[in-house]
């Protein structure tokens, strides 16, 4: 048996955390939730403070994973190196590197996501920066969104392996990002998403696929998948939000 991948994000949130947990969730991998366990159990936000200020190669911000000896941080790099240990990357070179490329991009969509609600600063409440979320927003909607979404929309159209996923014969990392995204997407600007869903029929086809994966549709199901929230990456304020 391998040894253990030990996860470490804010308990509360999907976040950032979502990606990689993915990943393992997919792999039906061996894998702790380590700042969601009890204290009496190694676990708890003060454990995890602990090894971040105490670890060699510190990580800057969760989410971080150890696995052996180990540290690997952000959210986009935990994900690759679980799904090319975990047998969910591509085998050939070139497509691995490119399901790498993809989840970097993946992380570029979250962050102008996060921006949306906190386009000033992450030390400001929401409330002391709703004129500039209302003008990021829009922007976001109009013309990020359709640029990001064209671009996963073209990658999986034009997958010369015809499997209907972004890169490779089967899916991977990637798809499991983008599935993330759309859900996420989702969730903060439904009038947004609905109105342009017809554009991307292979990313949503994608999507679906995702959540019928058996090991990830008894994720989305449990206790162990924290559902969407106002403290996340992805916010639903209906001020934020248009067709």
């Amino acid at each position: 048996m391998g040894e253990r991948f030990d996860l470490y994000y804010w308990p509360q949130i999907q976040g950032r955390g979502e990606f990689p947990r993915l990943v393992l969730e997919a792999a039906e991998a061996d894998y702790r939730d380590v700042a969601r366990l009890a204290d009496a159990e190694g676990g708890g936000v003060a454990a995890m403070m602990r090894l971040m200020e105490k670890a060699e190669r510190r990580p800057f911000a969760p989410p971080f994973l150890i696995h052996g000896n180990r540290l690997v941080s952000q959210a986009a790099e935990i994900s690759s190196y679980c799904a090319e240990e975990l047998g969910l990357a591509p085998q050939d070179e070139s497509d691995r590197l490119f399901a790498r490329s993809i989840a970097l991009t993946t992380a570029d969509l979250v962050a102008e996501a996060h921006d949306t609600h906190h386009p000033i600063g992450v030390g400001l409440y929401y409330e002391d920066q709703t004129l500039e979320a209302r003008r990021r927003s829009q922007e976001f909607r109009e013309e990020r969104i359709p640029k990001f979404l064209g671009w996963f929309e073209s990658i999986a159209a034009g997958n010369p392996q015809r499997s209907g996923w972004l890169v490779g014969e089967r899916m991977s990392h990637a798809d499991l990002g983008l599935f993330q995204v759309l859900e996420g997407l989702r969730y903060a600007l439904p009038r947004r998403m609905v109105n342009i869903e017809s554009r991307y029929r292979h990313i949503w086809d994608i999507r679906n696929r995702v959540a019928q994966h058996p090991p990830v549709a008894r994720y989305l199901t449990s206790s162990r998948r924290i559902p969407f929230n106002e403290n996340g990456i992805f916010r639903r304020y209906p001020e934020l939000d248009a067709d």
